[in-house]
């Protein structure tokens, strides 16, 4: 039995309705609510490069090797040699395709000598050798790429839209499931450059490439499915080696597995903090200014990890792979050690060399090959520069659950930009997507720079509230209970307590207690 139905399976209300094509692009089936319309035509518009005639190839292209579906693209626009080659930087062989007659390429493209229309315009000629295509191979997949280029090659606006709401009633006769692309001037401005969509407006989705800061998001927006939902708003996508990848996060569940398991986080004290270590499926987010030790919790993190026989992974996007290793050796750790006997593999690229999507993707690639049982990323706050708190959220949240669903542990590093005192864990606020979260700061005593950590949040589990010393040593992290008689760390303006006021203190706290023995 085939585990790839042809078309999703709603609701019987659906059923009687619209039925849908799954495309088999990632993502795209869930944000659509199971594909494409059957026997409808879908306009996919976007400004140049946004990815538009690959979505229409990888339509047809999925069908084929999916449903065994034949498939027309008409090209107006690219050559269909071109087409055939710069679908092979995808690993797809058209060819094979064509020749096993499942592939069919019309090719509509301008006259490269450059000869003048004279005469009325129509496509006729085109419609029916499009039909004939259709019935011919028995294809329930189209594509045409893209209606734009008839109009720039043709003046006569108002005779093309004529033409092209024929070409659109005729596929919809023979039940073709047709995906039609056109080109946008403006990002966020009319849907199409020549109206187009005012004929086949059934479904409109828009792709966008949009520069934020200083770097390009690619996102993809359902406008419309007439007759049945889909998601709202606009999704990040990304173009891999096997093509279109969006990420639907807003169709996420809620339903990732709980674990009570323990791990340890490399530190004895630390893991008494939280209560006796980590859960095994949670997220930590250490964060802290520059400098305070969080590069070195992830190291003894990982260290764990391999001491125990379980692989692990780190990302690292502010240091070197050799500033790593001589970090880690100064406090007896050896990475090369540990990536020599397979347990540990660290991947370091600048934040700026691609997108988020892009590094989102990277992530979940190297995962889904290493398989580990542990990852960190250090820093976030990299990422974050340069794009908006919004994709930088859903980065994190992409990255979260991904973990989550894999039942990974997950140990990220944040650098803040206080550096006495803390007003908000991160800028972006993301401090709710984690289970657990380590603040640590510089706290003046007497003159000196110390190191303050606590364990702030603790998800599902008791945790120590007080705030320790944090010392950096040659055999690494030393956490001691010298704070204990200061209180306003947080604030950063340390006060020392009198002895009166600790005995005071410790009354008021076995009263409490005792109040709360007798309640049992």
């Amino acid at each position: 039995m085939n585990e790839i139905s042809q078309t999703a399976q709603p609701e019987k209300l659906e059923m009687a309705g619209v039925q849908k094509i799954r495309t088999m692009i990632e993502g795209f089936d869930d944000i659509s609510h199971g594909g494409m319309p059957i026997g409808r035509t879908t306009l996919v518009s976007g400004t140049s490069g946004t990815g538009k005639t690959l979505f229409a190839v990888q339509f047809l292209y999925n069908g084929i090797t999916n449903f065994d579906e034949a498939g027309v693209f008409v090209t107006f626009e690219e050559s269909p040699t071109d087409i055939i080659k710069n679908a092979c930087s995808f690993g797809w062989d058209l060819t094979k395709f064509i020749d096993e007659g499942k592939l069919f390429i019309l090719d509509a493209s301008p006259d490269p000598e450059g000869q003048d229309i004279v005469g009325n315009f129509d496509l006729s000629a085109l419609i029916e050798r499009i039909q004939y295509a259709i019935r011919k191979y028995k294809a329930r997949r189209v594509s045409i790429d893209s209606v734009t280029a008839v109009f720039q090659q043709y003046d006569a606006a108002s005779v093309v839209r004529r033409e092209i709401f024929r070409l659109v009633a005729r596929l919809k006769q023979v039940g073709a499931t047709t995906i039609m692309t056109t080109e946008r001037v403006e990002e966020y401005g009319p849907v199409a450059r020549f109206g187009v969509e005012e004929f086949v407006s059934d479904n409109v989705v828009i792709v966008r490439n949009v520069l934020e800061g200083e770097r390009r998001r690619r996102t993809m927006e359902i406008l419309k499915l007439r007759g049945t939902t889909h998601m709202k708003g606009e999704y990040p996508f990304t173009i891999t080696n096997d093509g279109i990848n969006i990420f639907p996060l807003g169709a996420m569940r809620l339903t990732q597995r709980s674990s009570n398991v323990r791990v340890s986080s490399g530190d004895q004290t630390l893991d008494e903090m939280c209560g006796g270590g980590f859960f095994k499926d949670s997220i930590i987010l250490a964060t802290g200014a520059t400098g305070t030790g969080k590069t070195l919790l992830v190291s003894k993190f990982l260290q764990n990890a391999c001491m125990n026989g379980d692989r692990a992974m780190l990302f690292a996007y502010e240091e070197s792979r050799a500033q790593l290793f001589r970090n880690a050796s100064s406090w007896g750790i050896d990475f090369e050690e540990m990536e020599h006997k397979g347990l540990l593999k660290i991947l370091c690229n600048y934040p700026e060399s691609a997108g988020l999507e892009d590094h989102l993707q990277n992530i979940k690639s190297e995962i889904a090959d290493f398989k580990p049982s542990r990852i960190a990323i250090d820093s976030l706050s990299a990422l974050e520069r340069g794009v908006s708190n919004n994709s930088f959220r859903q980065f994190v949240i992409g990255v979260t659950a991904f973990a989550k669903q894999e039942e990974i542990t997950g140990f990220f590093t944040n650098t803040s930009d206080q550096f006495m005192c803390s007003n908000s864990i991160t800028d972006s606020h993301i401090s709710t997507i984690t289970d657990t979260i380590i603040m640590l700061q510089y706290v003046e005593i007497r003159g000196e720079m110390s190191r303050a950590i606590n364990v702030f949040k603790m998800r599902g589990s008791w945790h120590d509230k007080g705030i320790r010393e944090y010392t950096i040593t040659d055999d690494g992290p030393v956490i001691r209970d010298s704070f204990r008689s200061y209180e306003r760390i947080i604030s950063g303006s340390p006060t020392r307590i009198s002895i009166n006021e600790k005995s005071e203190l410790s009354r008021i706290l076995q009263g409490v207690q005792g109040q709360d023995n007798e309640d049992i």
